[in-house]
């Protein structure tokens, strides 16, 4: 029987890549909902091709255009944050959560509070509700599945040892005791070899050239600065229950490798694949299964090498503020993902420089806002204020 799945974000690269793998598999898929921010012409090509029962618009400027594109298509249209956010709670087999920064976390929430299968690509949701996200998934009988290529490696390793991938009921290891730690990898981004003297000469259009993944902007200038990277580790001490020393990162240029577990008897369980966002897409699709969809293999012959290094943190402040965040823990790791928010988007649109982003979160995480991260409203509470002192930061 075909999997019924509702994907948040259907326009950007997971939504896209998820699709892509609903295409290659059509008989194991049935999309029930499909939701946007403001594509509406992208929307509209996705639902004519998927016919999902739902399509949602969160920003209402262009949804005279989707109207228009779905007229007399028999597919039901909603428009608005809110009511895209109540779709999230429509009852399917797996949600795809990848809607883009703290956006994305009300429906992410709504689907974990009627008891969903999540499968999760937005990290923004653990890194600034960790908390919240994850007492409500135990308490609901919500099931979290990580999409991030270097959690999904994870949970490969660790769930292949444990031996629950088969049984269909657990979703994430409950017994940290029998590992050391974890390793996550990194690129290093498209300026892991830049002298430093020239950050100050980076253009957005530099920053958004990644050399292994095809992302969006946002994330791109994430994974050069590394912050990306720094909120991984945040999402990964929610998602496996780890301490902050427990989680390491290593620069792998080569991004064959994209996690490993190191248990207590000397064993390291790698997973290894291409660089790739639809093999951890269909991993999270097809749990406890595998997806057959024909990718690519992963040659290592003509790769040659594998290589690694450390982390520098002169060259990638913004990971330092990160493990920091979460050390600290508090409303840090909240403040540090709104602060980063807005600090990239102001480079993006030529305000700031690349060097001034690292700056602007650290002020922020140095006068965070009063509050707790207890509910959905006070987290969206702290993000307000963290982005109106982040502003007020900007050059």
């Amino acid at each position: 029987m075909a999997k019924k799945i509702s994907i948040f974000g259907s326009t950007g690269s997971i939504g896209s890549s998820t699709l892509a793998l609903v295409e290659s598999c059509p008989d194991r898929f049935d999309v029930h909902v499909l939701v946007a921010g403001n594509g509406a012409e992208f929307l509209a090509e996705q639902a004519l091709r998927h016919r999902p029962a739902y399509v949602g618009l969160a920003s209402d400027e262009n949804a005279d255009v989707l109207r228009e594109a779905l007229k007399g298509s028999g597919i039901e249209i909603v428009v608005g944050d809110r009511a895209c956010t109540a779709l999230a709670r429509e009852p399917v087999d797996v949600v795809v959560a990848g809607i883009v920064g703290l956006a994305g976390l009300p429906s992410v929430m709504a689907a974990l509070e009627t008891g969903q299968t999540v499968a999760l690509a937005n990290k923004e949701s653990l890194v600034s509700a960790g908390a919240l996200v994850t007492a409500t998934a135990a308490q609901k009988g919500a099931r979290l599945l990580p999409v991030d290529s270097e959690h999904s490696a994870i949970f490969q390793c660790w769930l292949g040892w444990a031996g629950h991938a088969g049984s269909g009921q657990a979703s994430l290891p409950s017994d940290t005791g029998a590992i050391r730690h974890i390793c996550l990898t990194a690129s290093g981004g498209p300026f892991r070899d830049l002298p430093l003297e020239r950050f100050s000469k980076i253009t957005p259009a530099q920053a958004v050239r990644h050399p292994n993944w095809s992302m969006g902007q946002k994330i791109s200038v994430d994974s050069a600065t590394m912050m990306n990277k720094g909120l991984e580790v945040i999402e990964a001490a929610w998602f496996f229950g780890l301490e902050d020393d427990q989680i390491d990162v290593l620069i792998h240029p080569q991004v064959a490798i994209h996690g490993m577990v190191y248990f207590n008897d000397g064993s390291v369980i790698g997973q290894l694949g291409t660089a790739d966002m639809k093999t951890p897409i269909s991993y999270a699709l097809a749990w406890p299964d595998r997806l057959n969809w024909d990718p690519e293999p992963l040659d290592l012959v003509t790769m040659g090498r594998l290589d690694f290094a450390a982390v520098d943190e002169r060259r990638y402040p913004c990971f330092r503020l990160a493990r920091q965040a979460l050390s600290s823990g508090g409303v840090l790791p909240a403040v540090l993902n709104a602060a980063n928010e807005v600090a990239v988007g102001a480079f993006l649109d030529g305000r700031i420089e690349f060097v001034d982003i690292a700056g602007i979160v650290e002020q922020c995480l140095q006068r965070p806002p009063d509050g707790d991260l207890e509910t959905l409203a006070a987290v969206l509470d702290i993000d307000a204020r963290t982005r109106e002192i982040a502003n007020i930061c900007l050059p």
